[in-house]
């Protein structure tokens, strides 16, 4: 999908910059004029040929439940509150989910899950987020990815998520002021984080705490406030079909997370 031809919620104009190698992401990173400059400039990246290839051709061949849909087709910007209390981080946009809406966990079972147990803990105004445009809304929160693209296989190359990781790091370093926890989905996540964190200017513990589902560690903003981390399972389809993750243990980490964030409790019926 072209940047600025109509697609809902679509960051980017056509005279957006686009990085074509990971020295061009880094300095466009750094250079972007705010948040929402910086969003536009993730969803047009060309800076990794395997993903770009990947990503555009699953656009194109389409899965049938989708074919007679328009896919996006592009990176996927980080999305949410531009100040949030609370940071999301997955690992990457599936390649009939967020590479087909534009949205981030959006249009997939993972999301489904994501977004009923946001809903369910006050952090989402839906229950569901089925397309960019839908009138879903992040309450108090934000998602981001350590890899903009949806990958083969959902498994990005270390090449990869280096030359992505100047996104994150510059979306983490923009929303640090507000955010008081993150939450990593997934051990991929966790590990991936960790160099963002750094770069943005996070105190974080040595050596780096062993991910698992309800663990919470302690690291420090730039601006020196203490932030809480917490590890969360992936409410991938492997997980919740065999039970690994639950609705109960999805909802206990955002609860908890609403807490730590210093959010006020959730309405009640929610």
């Amino acid at each position: 999908m072209p940047p600025g031809s109509g697609w809902p919620e679509d960051p980017a104009a056509p005279d957006t910059p686009v990085a074509h190698g990971p020295a061009e992401v880094a300095e466009l990173a750094a250079a972007a004029p705010g948040l929402a400059g910086l969003c536009a400039r993730q969803s047009v990246c060309r800076a990794c040929d395997r993903l770009v290839e990947w990503r555009e051709r699953v656009a194109v061949e389409r899965r049938r439940a989708f074919e007679t849909e328009e896919y996006w087709g592009r990176p996927v910007p980080g999305w949410g509150a531009d100040e949030p209390r609370i940071l999301i981080v997955g690992l990457a946009p599936a390649a009939h989910g967020g590479n087909r809406t534009g949205r981030i966990f959006t249009g997939d079972r993972s999301g489904d899950w994501l977004f009923a147990s946001l809903h369910r803990v006050g952090l989402a105004a839906l229950p569901a987020s089925v397309r960019a445009g839908d009138g879903q809304r992040l309450l108090g929160a934000r998602v981001a990815a350590t890899v903009r693209c949806a990958p083969p296989g959902n498994k990005p190359t270390p090449a990869e998520r280096a030359a992505c990781l100047p996104w994150l790091a510059r979306e983490v370093a923009e929303v640090a002021p507000s955010v008081r926890c993150v939450v990593a989905l997934g051990g991929y996540a966790w590990q991936g984080a960790w160099p963002a964190l750094k770069q943005a200017g996070y105190g974080l513990p040595r050596p780096r705490p062993a991910f698992g589902h309800g663990v919470q560690i302690e690291i420090t903003s730039p601006e020196g406030a203490a932030v809480a981390m917490l590890g969360c399972y992936h409410p991938s389809q492997q997980n919740t079909f065999t039970g690994r993750v639950t609705e109960a243990m999805l909802d206990e980490v955002f609860t908890r997370a609403r807490e730590l964030a210093g959010l006020p409790p959730a309405p009640q019926g929610r």
